[in-house]
C-alpha cells in the first residue's frame, strides 16, 4: 500500500491526471482506507506542492493543475469516505469560504476534503465571497463553525468584517470562526476576536473537532 500510495503522491506532484486518477482507484479498490487515500495520498501531495510553491521551487500554473487533478480524485474518494463514516449530525456541520477579492483557494480546498474525513458536513461557499453571503450562509445552514481564508494581507480585513457582521446579525455567539491562510497569524485571529486560527490545512480539521468538543 505504500507504494501504491507514493505513486498517487508523485502522479499529484507531477501532474500526472490520468496517473492519479488511476492510483486512487487501485487503491480504493484495493481495500485501502479511503480516509489514508486522502490524508496520506492526495491531501499530503497538494501540501507538499504548497510548500514547494512559496519557497520558488514550484510555479503557479503546476499548482492549479495539481488542485484540478487532486479535485477529481477527492470525488473518487468521497462516496467511499461517506459510505464509511456513521451519519453525521448537524453539530458537525463546518462552512468554508474564501473572503473577498481573493480568488485563492487551494488551501481551503484541502481544509473541506480533510474535514470531511473527521465526520464533517462540508459547505464550501467557493472563493471571492462577500462578507453577506457568508452571513446568510451561517443564518440558513446554522453550521457549528465557519471557516474563513485569505491568502492576501489586502483580503485579510475581510475576515474581520465578518467576524463583525456575524456579531452585529446575533449570530456570533451560536457559531464559532476559524481564521487561515498565508499571511494569517495567532495574533491577528486574537485581534479580530476569532475563536481559532490554523496554521496550515493540516490541522485546520484538527482545530475544528477540538472546537466542537
Amino acid at each position: 500500500m505504500d507504494e501504491l500510495l507514493g505513486a498517487l503522491r508523485h502522479a499529484i506532484l507531477t501532474q500526472d491526471e490520468k496517473g492519479a486518477l488511476e492510483g486512487t482507484r487501485s487503491l480504493l479498490e484495493s481495500g485501502e482506507s479511503p480516509r489514508v487515500v486522502l490524508e496520506s495520498g492526495l491531501a499530503e501531495a497538494m501540501l507538499e506542492l504548497g510548500r514547494r510553491w512559496k519557497c520558488g521551487e514550484a510555479f503557479l500554473p503546476e499548482v492549479v493543475v495539481a488542485a484540478d487533478i487532486f479535485a477529481r480524485c477527492s470525488e473518487l474518494v468521497e462516496p467511499a469516505l461517506l459510505e464509511s463514516q456513521e451519519a453525521r449530525a448537524p453539530s458537525f456541520r463546518l462552512v468554508l469560504a474564501t473572503v473577498k477579492g481573493d480568488l485563492h483557494d487551494l488551501g481551503k480546498n484541502i481544509v473541506g476534503a480533510m474535514a470531511k474525513t473527521v465526520g464533517f458536513d462540508v459547505h464550501d461557499l467557493g472563493k471571492n465571497v462577500p462578507v453577506d453571503q457568508i452571513v446568510d450562509a451561517a443564518r440558513e445552514l446554522s453550521p457549528c463553525i465557519v471557516g474563513l481564508s485569505a491568502l492576501l494581507t489586502t483580503t485579510m480585513p475581510q475576515q474581520k468584517n465578518a467576524v463583525a457582521a456575524l456579531e452585529d446579525a446575533g449570530l456570533r455567539s451560536e457559531v464559532k470562526v476559524i481564521v487561515g491562510g498565508a499571511p494569517v497569524t495567532q495574533e491577528w485571529a486574537d485581534e479580530i476576536g476569532a475563536d481559532g486560527y490554523a496554521p496550515d490545512a493540516a490541522s485546520a480539521a484538527e482545530l475544528a473537532l477540538s472546537l466542537i468538543d
